[in-house]
């Protein structure tokens, strides 16, 4: 016995966007060493990307195979989108983190990886600029120190900061 679901507005994009980026991911899997052998450098990750694909194909397909789900309030699909599935809170979280990975290379990651926990704290919601102040630096203390000190992990200093630190 088989239900249909009800599909959340926008599902049928998102989905063919995951597809698409799965298909992308085989074509650079195979790129590695187009298959030479069963043994061959590419091999897993033509595997784990044919799995993304192949799966990808049935949830595509069982999205398209299902209704819409109804709205009684009178909104918009382009609403219904904009008020389920993307908040104004996970857009700007995403925007935070683009910008921390553009400001990576630039800052370098203590100083954006600060200023990120920092802001992130702040657009998910907390008000005490102290505390996050003081937890950021905190939890950025003990990420270094583990990824620094015992795994000897070489974290990026940053272009702009370069002729500071040395």
């Amino acid at each position: 016995m088989s239900t249909l679901r009800e599909r959340r507005p926008g599902e049928i994009v998102f989905m063919t966007l995951l597809l698409a980026g799965s298909l992308f991911m085989l074509w650079q899997a195979y790129g590695i060493s187009k298959f030479e052998s069963i043994t061959s450098a590419g091999v897993f990750p033509m595997l784990a990307t044919l799995t993304l694909v192949v799966t990808g194909c049935l949830i595509l397909r069982d999205t398209l195979r299902s209704r819409l789900a109804a709205d009684a309030s009178g909104r918009t699909l382009a609403q219904r989108f904009a008020r389920e599935l993307a908040p104004p809170a996970v857009i700007a979280f995403t925007a935070a983190i683009a910008v921390y990975m553009g400001l990576l290379d630039r800052l370098g990651f203590i100083v954006s990886s600060y200023l990120f926990l920092v802001f992130g704290m702040r657009l998910l919601g907390s008000r005490r600029w102290g505390l996050n102040l003081l937890v950021s630096a905190l939890s950025l203390a003990a990420i270094y120190l583990v990824f620094r000190t015992a795994f000897s992990v070489v974290l990026p200093a940053g272009s702009w900061l370069q002729g500071w630190l040395k």
